[in-house]
């Protein structure tokens, strides 16, 4: 997946189960997952402690249910911060797994 902005990449990093964002090549928040067929549990949000506050979880949120997406899976959020997330996008209801 290409670029956020200028000076962010956003990846998958399947070896470690994890959505990467990173800001001048500095990792500042993943999203952590675990697939089970067509469907991609959310499982933790972090951010950098000493990068907070400056919505990277929502970016990497965002980006990483585009590329689920794209894969044409469904994302289960497991996490409470993306259940908020999801909560506060309703206009993206339709990449939810059903429950």
């Amino acid at each position: 997946m290409g670029n956020v902005t200028e000076n962010f990449s956003f990846s998958d990093a399947p070896d470690h189960s994890r959505y990467e964002l990173r800001k001048d090549g500095e990792l500042v928040s993943v999203l952590e997952y675990r697939v089970n067929g067509d469907v991609v549990a959310l499982t933790r949000a972090f951010t950098n402690p000493a990068k907070r506050g400056h919505g990277y979880a929502a970016v990497v949120t965002e980006r990483a249910v585009d590329a689920i997406e794209a894969e044409g899976k469904k994302a289960l959020p497991v996490c409470w911060y993306v259940a908020d997330w999801f909560a506060d996008h309703p206009e993206r209801a339709g990449a939810l797994a059903e429950q």
